[in-house]
């Protein structure tokens, strides 16, 4: 079993060098194929997690502090589960249209990131993530140049904001080693002591990885970046690369809140900037006349959402259900925003803009890629039966639990906000019953279309049956809240 881990971050390495080394015409085979070997993987890794709990692995059998350790538990099982089913779905986009990759360099490219992801979900000491974090900075930068000459200034601002961000982390970790003499997260949180040291590290850690996924007021890159970016890197950056900084704030908070007593008040300065960012963010969507930069802006107010448990994580009876809430909730997104920039790019190819008010009549003549608009903006949303709904309703119980009413009302508003610009891209493709609306210039694919239905369909399957996913995240939480 352990050997099966260390393998789900070195196929997807393997499987982009020999896609960097075929002929063009070979690459997506060559990349589905490892993404589908990775997620049988997972598949089995998490299996075992499920029956018999964590695995933790030491690679080449080096222990930390010398050695690097490998850790898969639900949260990271769940995680690296997302990654493999998003970068599948937008391979396979990829592989029936090539337009929605914008070059053969796609294929290497996506490998890279998805092996740098993979390996931060699932990665025990705090220098290989950063390790793992400049890789998939410099995978997903070179994936946004993908997007020809306009991409080219969005994607240097997302590099200068990425390496920023980098540098706070790295001088978080400088700290971490300085008090502690080790790397390895689980020893390091058991050396710190209580002090102002751990409170620096998480302060940090919160700005340097709410930089990288752009949580409000350092979110200005994401809605230059994805909108540039070819339509199936759009879905990887906001399905999957934002989540892997997110996952490190998770982590840090975690394991070294507990140690500081200044804790609460920057959990609460970060939730505070999410809850902006999710009015903000869902304002601005509402505002914006092309598609791509209306689920943008979502991505800006959802990524708000996915940091809201961090205050609850010091409640006594909600911590449970915030940490699971929150690792829902962003799996429901994955699922979300990356059919939402696939059905996108179908849109583009069949009516060669994104602009909404170019897109009247494509309720009719797209029912499924209106439908597969719907359903995500549903899910995002937070409405029943989609899975966004359960991992609100459990943030909810747990802001409850804590009499945190405040976090319960940007939980609405932001839910009515999406809702409402869900509502306005769907209304831009409507035309009245009887009316014979324009035909699009090209129709895409039926296999096109499918893909990013299926991502949606998934949201609404997994909501409806939501058991084995939060059974898999009960008990994970370190120390089981903070009091």
């Amino acid at each position: 079993m352990n050997a099966l881990l260390s393998l789900v971050v070195l196929v997807p390495v393997l499987g982009a060098m020999v896609a960097a080394s075929v002929p063009p015409r070979a690459r997506a085979a060559v990349t589905i194929s490892a993404t589908v070997l990775t997620g049988v993987l997972t598949g089995v890794v998490g299996g075992h997690v499920a029956s018999a709990g964590a695995v933790r692995t030491e690679l080449a059998g080096w222990a930390p502090p010398l050695g690097i350790a490998l850790v898969a538990d639900g949260p990271s099982i769940a995680m690296v589960a997302l990654s493999a089913l998003v970068v599948l779905a937008a391979a396979v986009a990829g592989a029936l249209d090539r337009r929605l990759i914008g070059s053969p360099s796609f294929w290497p490219l996506v490998g890279v990131a998805f092996a740098a992801v993979n390996g931060v979900f699932v990665a025990g000491d705090l220098f290989s993530i950063y390790v793992l974090l400049e890789l998939l900075t410099l995978a997903a930068v070179g994936l946004v140049a993908l997007g020809g000459a306009k991409a080219t200034a969005p994607a240097l601002r997302y590099l200068f904001v990425a390496v920023t961000g980098s540098l706070f982390y790295l001088l978080a970790v400088a700290l971490v080693y300085g008090e502690t003499g080790a790397l390895d997260l689980a020893i390091a949180a058991e050396r710190m002591p209580e002090g102002a040291t751990a409170a620096a590290v998480i302060a940090l850690v919160a700005v340097g990885m709410a930089a990288k996924m752009a949580l409000f007021p350092l979110h200005s890159w994401l809605p230059v970046a994805h909108p540039a970016a070819p339509a199936a890197v759009s879905a990887l950056l906001s399905a999957l690369v934002i989540k892997a900084s997110l996952f490190v704030l998770w982590r840090v908070f975690s394991a070294l809140g507990p140690v500081s007593g200044l804790t609460p008040m920057l959990a609460t300065v970060v939730a505070a900037a999410g809850a902006t960012g999710v009015v903000w963010g869902g304002i601005l969507a509402l505002r914006r006349d092309r598609l791509k930069t209306v689920i943008a802006y979502s991505t800006v107010a959802q990524v708000g959402y996915l940091v809201l448990m961090l205050p609850l994580l010091g409640s006594v009876v909600g911590a449970e259900a915030a940490w699971s809430g929150g690792i829902v909730l962003a799996v429901a997104h994955g699922l979300a925003k990356a059919a939402m920039f696939l059905a996108a790019g179908s849109l583009v190819i069949a009516y060669g803009d994104d602009r909404l008010e170019g897109l009247h009549g494509a309720l009719s003549r797209m029912p499924l890629t209106a439908a597969t608009i719907g359903v995500a903006g549903v899910s995002l949303a937070g409405l029943p039966p989609a899975l966004g709904f359960v991992g609100k309703w459990q943030l909810l119980q747990a802001a409850l639990a804590e009499g945190a009413w405040w976090w319960v009302a940007v939980l609405l508003v932001g839910g009515l906000l999406t809702f409402a610009y869900t509502g306005r891209m769907i209304a831009a493709m409507f035309n009245v019953p009887g009316e014979d609306p324009p035909p699009p210039h090209e129709t895409p694919r039926r296999a096109l279309v499918a893909v990013p239905f299926a991502l949606a369909a998934l949201s609404l399957v997994l909501g409806l049956f939501p058991g084995p996913l939060v059974d898999l995240l009960v008990g994970t939480l370190p120390g089981g809240g903070r009091s």
